[in-house]
């Protein structure tokens, strides 16, 4: 089981040293290492712990490590999570194989010289285990939830600012869950009853979203990618929040889309199925690689309106692009409504997400150009941040006198869980069951 903690080690320090999202990184490390089905799950359930559990391990170990954390060799850091994670958390490792595996997993990365330090550092933590104990949750309430959740604190402030005490705790519980994968039914190829039916044949349990139109749960997936349904086009998967705001912008056959940030393409697909494949959608990102994954993905999906170039949405856009009827823009954002997902991201720096709010600004203003009269204008992020979300949403009508907000027509379990216009929704994970979605709609004139 060496190779298991070895590609999780590879993957921690990838995800470290180059900012890489975890699912992408995983994938690529489980491929290059010679490993079973069984170390795979192993060595995915220890990168995926220790980057959920990072500052609640660290706080952990900074008590037996005489010295600092950050002072320490990255390869040694990792180690020491790697083994502290298996000690507390793992019940089924063996307390002693999970130090024994970490000290070999140091000399096998030629740290000879830390081994003996790792090895004291994680049997003291197993010595001192039962009477680990946190901050106290009533003089030092945020340090507790940073510790409990392992969110820094900053963000545990931003949400409580933002959102109050209860939602907070919502945020934070559903934080530790297993996400839920959700799929979009390809509507121009199979109904959604033939998919659910077809599915089940490939021993996937799929069940509708009775509130979304061609929305399915999938349980059971195993390698989605290998599924005879998925290479035939019969779906891709996608949360109910992308879904949601796809619904919404209401594109109809026949009619002109322009999607302005839309890599990897999964809004693009969904829009263009509710168009019947009927029409012409316009799908644009800056990178040439995520315009190729775009058109990959509508080849597969059989979707021939979509036509994927490449184009920064946040220069002006050039005159012979005609206005379209509808215009999506989902801007980059920090990501912080995605964090079950990609658990990395919690460990952002605040003053890293503090110039998007302008870059946004910039984007949907750009965007609006593109938007013929009375034609619709989306805003969304998968973000939870009303700097980047409401604010940025009526900066722009106050500056844009020729449009006007456009009540969203929401289904009925979609109901507000903060104050705001009825143009915008903010959706929370632990009250509708998505990913943290942010959509606002403005109408032209």
């Amino acid at each position: 089981m060496i190779n298991a903690r070895s590609a999780a080690l590879s993957a921690l320090l990838h995800v470290d040293v180059n900012e890489g999202y975890s699912n992408i990184v995983l994938d690529k490390t489980l491929a290059s290492f010679p490993m079973d089905s069984r170390d795979k799950a192993l060595a995915s359930a220890i990168f995926y712990g220790v980057l959920e559990r990072r500052i609640t391990l660290d706080y952990y170990l900074s008590r037996f490590s005489k010295s600092p954390l950050h002072k320490l060799d990255p390869q040694v850091l990792e180690i020491l999570r790697l083994g502290a994670y298996q000690i507390l958390y793992l019940e089924k490792i063996p307390k002693s194989a999970a130090v024994n595996e970490s000290v070999n997993l140091a000399k096998k990365n030629h740290l000879v010289k830390a081994s003996g330090f790792i090895n004291a550092v994680l049997r003291s933590l197993i010595r001192n285990q039962d009477s680990l104990s946190m901050p106290d949750a009533q003089s030092n309430p945020i340090s507790y939830l940073s510790v409990k959740y392992s969110f820094p604190e900053w963000l545990i402030r931003l949400w409580q600012e933002s959102y109050g005490e209860e939602c907070v705790r919502g945020l934070l519980e559903s934080s530790v869950d297993r996400p839920p994968v959700y799929a979009r039914v390809n509507s121009t190829l199979i109904s959604r009853e033939s998919l659910i039916e077809r599915l089940q044949t490939e021993g996937i349990k799929a069940n509708a979203i009775t509130w979304l139109e061609d929305a399915v749960s999938l349980e059971q997936t195993g390698s989605i990618r290998e599924s005879a349904a998925f290479q035939n086009g019969l779906f891709h998967i996608q949360d109910l929040s992308s879904q949601l705001c796809c619904q919404l912008l209401d594109a109809q056959p026949g009619q002109r889309v322009i999607d302005v940030c839309a890599a990897p393409g999964g809004k693009s697909f969904t829009i263009a199925e509710h168009m019947q494949n009927d029409g012409e959608l316009l799908a644009f990102d800056q990178y040439k690689g995520k315009v190729r994954l775009i058109r990959q993905g509508a080849e597969r999906l059989e979707l021939s309106i979509i036509q994927a170039s490449v184009r920064d949405a946040a220069t002006p856009p050039p005159e012979h692009l005609e206005p379209a009827d509808r215009v999506l823009c989902d801007a980059p954002c920090s990501g912080l409504g995605i964090i079950r997902r990609k658990p990395e991201i919690r460990y952002k720096l605040q003053t890293s997400i503090d110039s998007l709010p302008d870059l946004q600004y910039r984007i949907v203003c750009e965007s609006s150009r593109l938007v013929k009269n009375g034609g619709l204008l989306i805003y969304s992020t998968c973000t939870l941040n009303p700097k980047e979300n409401g604010l940025v949403a009526r900066r722009f009508l106050e500056h844009h006198p020729d449009f006007s907000p456009f009540a969203l027509r929401l289904p009925d379990p979609i109901h507000h869980v903060v104050k705001e216009p009825e143009n915008e929704i903010t959706l929370m994970p632990h009250v509708h069951g998505t990913d943290g979605f942010f959509i606002a709609a403005f109408q032209k004139r």
